[in-house]
């Protein structure tokens, strides 16, 4: 039988349509060069800025083209509190923020800053009267996702935005996991920085961007030239925005149809699992989540030797964040939640996509219990 893919929360297979988008430009020219060739590139490049300011509602100009989602997440919070110089030095955050985003943090202390690190509900999700607590007159920054990449849980990221505006204070989201299945408009939200990748949405990898609101100020993270208004230097990676813009245009127009379908797939897992194993939570309960992620946490089962059987019967599935893959302690999402420390060690993420069947999972219902039935029986010798 083949394999069963349930790791769309870690990368999608590049779409056809972005394979053509990048094809015919993988030999493409310097789009700073100002000869004929050259211009064609930058034509190529200002089309895929306008398309993907088109799917955010903002004007192209507040596009920023990046090696990916890490790095956007890097600029925004890095750039955003450099930019300010000797002014305020606080920023909020949440405690299951994505790496990227809290590895930027301790940097900033390390430079002198202070930072709160919000934590969550049970379910989850960030309280905005304890967001709003933690804002102070020398709060210059804010930094919530939108979507978590492990729990797949839905943060009131436009209400947060508001109360930080109120406070005079930048607001930036990481919206990686949300792309392609959460609207994403900048004003609806109110955002001042937003962070994309383009594989989270079937584009290729090593490829993200981030949206600058007018008027906000950013340091680079590197000396070079001038590309992307100076924030980004390096030559632009033309094929990689041209498949970028292409799957994300693509993926926002399916993406109310997509996401019914998909979620109703995720709830018939979600429960199935509950009905037929003992001892089973699903992290996130209760919360608005992400239509195709489905965190679940089984006592006593080590989350490793579930994703190995799960394996060697053909179903690609993971722990957490691939960007943490091979740590030896449990999740700080997990950690955050208050788990006990044997669902903590137990849980297993199953992020389902477009390309998800019902067929695929009626197969995973059918297998998932033997599995673990497997590996909580002792062995005898």
């Amino acid at each position: 039988m083949a394999r069963i893919y349930l790791d769309h929360a870690a990368t999608t297979a590049v779409r056809p349509e972005a394979v053509a988008a990048m094809v015919p430009l993988l030999g493409a020219y310097n789009p700073s060069s100002l000869h004929a060739e050259g211009r064609a590139a930058r034509r190529v490049v200002d089309e895929a800025r306008a398309s993907v300011a088109g799917v955010l509602g903002a004007a192209p100009r507040e596009v920023v083209f990046t090696g990916g989602g890490s790095e956007a997440d890097g600029l925004a919070v890095l750039g955003a509190a450099r930019a300010l110089g000797a002014g305020r030095r606080h920023l909020v955050t949440s405690a299951i923020e994505h790496p990227a985003v809290l590895r930027a943090v301790e940097i900033l202390e390390a430079e002198g800053w202070r930072a709160t690190r919000l934590p969550v509900d049970r379910r989850g999700l960030v309280d905005p009267a304890a967001f709003a607590a933690a804002l102070t007159s020398d709060t210059a920054l804010a930094s919530i996702m939108l979507a978590n990449n492990e729990i797949g849980v839905v943060q009131p990221v436009a209400e947060l935005a508001r109360l930080a505006h109120a406070r005079g204070v930048l607001f930036h989201t990481d919206a990686v996991q949300a792309a392609g299945w959460l609207p994403l408009d900048v004003a609806t939200l109110g955002v001042d920085l937003l962070a994309l990748s383009a594989h989270k949405f079937h584009g290729p990898k090593g490829v993200g961007a981030l949206f600058v609101r007018s008027g906000v100020a950013l340091a680079p993270l590197s000396g070079g030239g001038g590309q992307e208004r100076g924030l980004r230097p390096g030559t632009e990676n033309v094929a990689g925005i041209a498949g970028l813009a292409a799957a994300l245009e693509l993926a926002d127009a399916e993406r109310p149809a997509a996401a019914q379908r998909v979620a109703a797939l995720r709830d018939r897992l979600e429960s199935a699992v509950l009905a037929g194993i003992p001892g089973t939570l699903v992290n996130g309960a209760g919360a608005p989540r992400l239509p195709g992620v489905l965190s679940v946490a089984f006592a006593g089962v080590p989350s490793d030797a579930l994703l190995l059987r799960l394996d060697l019967e053909g179903i690609a599935a993971s722990a957490g964040s691939a960007c943490a893959a091979g740590a030896l302690e449990p999740s700080h999402v997990t950690a955050a939640l208050g788990l006990d420390d044997a669902h903590r060690l137990g849980t297993i993420r199953f992020s389902l996509g477009r390309a998800t069947t019902q067929a695929e999972i009626d197969a995973v219902i059918r297998r998932l219990p033997q599995l673990l039935a497997d590996i909580r029986t002792p062995l005898t010798v």
